[in-house]
């Protein structure tokens, strides 16, 4: 196969041209130097890209019954994954793409688990020429889903059922069952839902995958996915920083208390691993592992796309963009330490609160914070189905996330059965059970955000969380003064409390203005 002979152009965005055609040069000269014969047609799925995800999936499937076909770029790892890890079980492996399909029974399902951009252009480009009508292809990276959609559209011209598969629980998630979160093309779902739903986590008898909607949903949930557990992990780190910063207490202390935190209501993945990170000694000094870990913190870009793309649909994701401005502000150690010697605190406000009750007050505090950030999450995808015309079920969802992923967590029944018992729920803070818990936890909340703005101790998502709440519930916020400013500056308009939403009306505010206004909209 030649460069010229698989040259659909329009897959690979202009600005990534280069980076996708030195991936296609290598995997197709790759090809060239490996001839295999023709292979039977005996493969359920095939799987392109052998890194982390990549290879405990294919072993997943294997070890659900079924046969998998597996291709490298590099071929030595697939000889090493089929001699090493693989030997023995139902997956074969191909030196080349030809041979890679051809492995394939039809409709061909081929999943690249390969890095999100360039690369997935690339193969597809290079797998269109060996393809078939009808035949399917599934990407399971982390997309950002506006390329989902563009691929979903370009592919189905030319036959081929194209899906944007989320794949969260990392290695054990998927060598075990992770959770997975299918959009794209509807018509792909009944040749992929015996293998997705077999190889997914499952929770009380149901498995945590389900088909999620057209275009690009699958993709736009998991990033929602990914938005919340910054959240979560921001506001887990917080609850640290208070323990430690007002109480005192050492990581083992606090990894105890997270334990025991994890039986109750905060019983979730990352609180369990949480509390194991905090008892880890570190081998070299003997200190606790978190106490020798640099305070910076990386990021991929799901948390930015999350908060950007609420920003498009109008969402009010505090939580969620504050977890991904704390990574950020992380990033700028050297001039924090430099800051820390000339800008101040406050002045010490005495003798530390009882340890029982202000742990106790934290721990509301977190559930607190954390069902604004679900809440969050919810009704973003809410706004985006309506503003991208998609039937997205939260029930399902919910469950979806329930096993597997990163952010399972128990409190997700009580989400699936809000939304199971009304569809048309315009927030979780609205349901019975998540206002009860908010106001049981109301008070120990907004001591704790006081007591860490008192002390100098850093909570930007528990006092975010806090003002989505006070937002939220207000029937009247500041926003009239806003509006006000901005007919005063700019004719902008304003609506009236005593006319009907939907008319506008403009002040003469100085005298010196005309009666002509700015039309109204918004961006």
């Amino acid at each position: 196969m030649t460069e010229s002979d698989s040259k659909p152009a329009a897959l690979i965005p202009s600005d990534a041209e280069k980076q996708a055609q030195a991936v296609r040069s290598e995997a197709v000269a790759t090809q060239q130097l490996i001839v295999s014969p023709a292979a039977e047609a005996s493969a359920d799925i095939g799987v392109i890209g052998l890194a982390v995800m990549g290879e405990n999936l294919i072993l997943n499937m294997a070890s659900k019954g079924f046969t998998v076909a597996a291709f490298n770029r590099t071929t030595s790892k697939v000889d090493d994954f089929v001699t090493g890890r693989a030997k023995g079980l139902s997956i074969l492996g191909a030196d080349d793409l030809p041979t890679f399909v051809s492995l394939l029974k039809s409709p061909r399902k081929v999943m690249l688990m390969v890095k999100a951009g360039p690369a997935v252009d690339a193969f597809i480009d290079m797998l269109l020429p060996l393809l078939d009508e009808g035949d399917i292809i599934i990407d399971g990276g982390n997309t950002h889903f506006p390329d989902t959609v563009r691929r979903e559209k370009a592919l189905a011209e030319k036959n081929i059922l194209f899906v944007g598969a989320g794949v969260s629980g990392g290695e054990e998630g998927a060598l075990h069952g992770p959770s997975i979160m299918p959009g794209g093309n509807a018509a792909a779902w009944s040749a992929l839902k015996p293998i997705f739903q077999k190889i997914a986590a499952q929770v009380d008898g149901q498995p945590c995958c389900d088909w999620v909607g057209d275009g690009g949903a699958g993709h736009f949930v998991k990033m929602v996915h990914n938005g919340i557990e910054y959240a979560d992990m921001q506001m887990i780190a917080e609850a640290y920083s208070l323990l430690s910063g007002v109480l005192g207490l050492s990581a083992p202390e606090i990894g105890a208390i997270l334990e025991d935190w994890n039986k109750g209501e905060l019983d979730s993945y990352l609180i369990e691993i949480t509390a194991e990170i905090l008892k880890k000694t570190d081998d070299d000094t003997g200190q606790p592992m978190v106490d020798v870990i640099l305070d910076t913190a990386g990021q991929k870009g799901t948390g930015k796309w999350t908060s950007v793309t609420a920003l498009d649909v109008g969402a009010p994701a505090n939580t969620i963009a504050e977890a991904v401005f704390a990574r950020i502000l992380s990033s700028l150690k050297d001039q924090r330490v430099e800051a820390s010697k000339v800008l101040r605190g406050p002045e010490d406000i005495g003798e530390k609160p009882d340890r029982d009750a202000f742990v106790e007050q934290v721990r509301q505090a977190l559930y607190a914070s954390k069902i604004c950030s679900y809440a969050q999450g919810f009704q973003m995808m809410e706004l985006a189905a309506a503003e991208y015309g998609w039937k997205l079920d939260f029930g399902s969802i919910a469950q979806m996330w329930r096993g597997g992923c990163i952010i399972r967590a128990a409190f997700l029944d009580k989400i699936k059965a809000a939304f199971d018992g009304s569809s048309e729920l315009p927030n979780l803070l609205l349901n019975a059970y998540f206002t009860e818990a908010i106001g049981t936890s109301q008070t120990a909340w907004r001591q704790v955000v006081a007591a860490a703005a008192l002390r100098g101790v850093w909570t930007p998502a528990f006092s975010s969380s806090l003002a989505y709440y006070d937002g939220y519930r207000n029937p009247r916020l500041s926003a009239n003064i806003l509006q006000a400013q901005r007919d005063y500056f700019g004719a902008h308009t304003y609506e009236r409390v005593d006319k009907p939403r939907g008319e506008f009306f403009h002040t003469n505010w100085t005298g010196r203005g005309g009666s002509t206004s700015s039309s109204t909209y918004n961006a």
